[in-house]
């Protein structure tokens, strides 16, 4: 593994609050709008390295690959994470936890209930049961 490229590592760093983006969602009327605004998310995402995307980054339960790296930011000690896909659907739902998730202290992590932000975005029920487990599981390597 190349620690000097973990640090030099361009984490995601969402340019809107998780209110902003439930007020964008319901700004569109039907699913097909929300899929294409989140795959507009996805290409926020920074670069990942190819040569970092290997198992030990991989997010195991996914059926699209995704890798990620996550970290503690020193300056205010806030989480961060760097991650992609090879789905640009799964990009976007990158995104929006990034969105949940970026600069939360270790503490909060764990208190942080996904099923409302899911119900807020009104995605539970249309993401199919394949993309809901994908998120679950880059959810629970983000806790891990």
């Amino acid at each position: 593994m190349d620690n000097q490229s973990i640090r030099e590592l361009d984490y995601i760093q969402p340019n809107l609050s998780f209110d902003e983006l439930v007020s964008n969602f319901s700004l569109l009327d039907d699913f097909e709008d929300r899929y294409r605004y989140i795959i507009e998310l996805g290409e926020k995402i920074p670069d990942f390295p190819g040569h970092l995307k290997v198992d030990s980054h991989r997010v195991n339960g996914c059926i699209s690959q995704v890798w990620m790296i996550k970290s503690f930011q020193k300056a205010g000690g806030g989480f961060a994470f760097a991650a992609d896909s090879d789905s640009s659907i799964v990009k976007g739902l990158i995104y929006i936890l990034a969105i949940i998730y970026t600069g939360k202290k270790k503490s909060e992590l764990g208190e942080i209930n996904e099923s409302v932000f899911l119900d807020q975005l009104g995605l539970r029920e249309k993401l199919s049961v394949n993309r809901r487990n994908g998120f679950a599981a880059m959810i629970q390597s983000i806790k891990k």
